[in-house]
């Protein structure tokens, strides 16, 4: 995998990294983008919010999208958080499997249906392929990797197909629930749909 400079969460800041202003522009965005929705709120709405002028925004991060940026990195940070938990609590590499992916859908789900507007910076992000949506993904196949690993260790899961060919397939299937864009029009299908296409998976890495 190859590694991503700046960190996807820094791209587009300025100043000091731990400075408490750059908290209070990242919640007064969020704010904003989460009652109005992305597209609609500019970087001058969100400096009105915490009272400073927006050439003082400008110190801090050079444009809404390195706003947007940070925030997406942060959603997506939480997402990677739950499908590791679900790992964690898997004991065979397929148990692991499926509480990944599972894990990381639902959690995906879950912003599309209680933050429709902030889910907004997500899709937009998975359009341009954000840094941070790109360091996301490549997590996701690095995760899916160890567990492909794990269960050819272990005997679970057959070994004659090479690692990257089957981890790159499995993200390529697996984006129809995973890509923000694509997930909302498959919210309906949750969680009988994606738990056909993880079956099947298993199926094909089966000895």
């Amino acid at each position: 995998m190859s590694t991503i400079e700046p960190a996807p969460s820094s791209v587009g800041q300025r100043g000091p990294a731990e400075h408490d202003l750059r908290d209070q522009i990242i919640q007064a965005a969020r704010a904003h983008f989460s009652r109005f929705g992305y597209g609609k709120t500019t970087v001058a709405d969100v400096a009105k919010a915490i009272g400073f002028s927006k050439a003082y925004i400008y110190k801090f991060f050079d444009s809404k999208q390195a706003i947007g940026q940070t925030i997406c990195a942060q959603c997506l940070d939480k997402i990677v958080a739950a499908g590791e938990a679900g790992i964690a609590d898997g004991r065979s590499a397929s148990e692991k499997f499926r509480r990944f992916f599972n894990s990381i859908i639902m959690t995906t789900a879950e912003l599309a249906l209680e933050e429709e507007l902030l889910y907004e910076v997500a899709a937009h992000a998975a359009e341009e392929r954000w840094p941070s949506v790109v360091a996301y993904l490549e997590r996701a196949e690095t995760l899916v990797k160890e567990i492909i690993f794990f269960g050819r260790e272990t005997g679970e899961f057959e070994r004659k197909t090479p690692i990257d060919e089957t981890s790159e397939a499995i993200m390529l299937v697996m984006q129809s629930f995973m890509n923000p864009l694509m997930l909302k029009q498959n919210l309906k299908g949750l969680p009988e749909n994606p738990a056909k296409v993880i079956n099947l998976i298993l199926r094909s890495l089966a000895p």
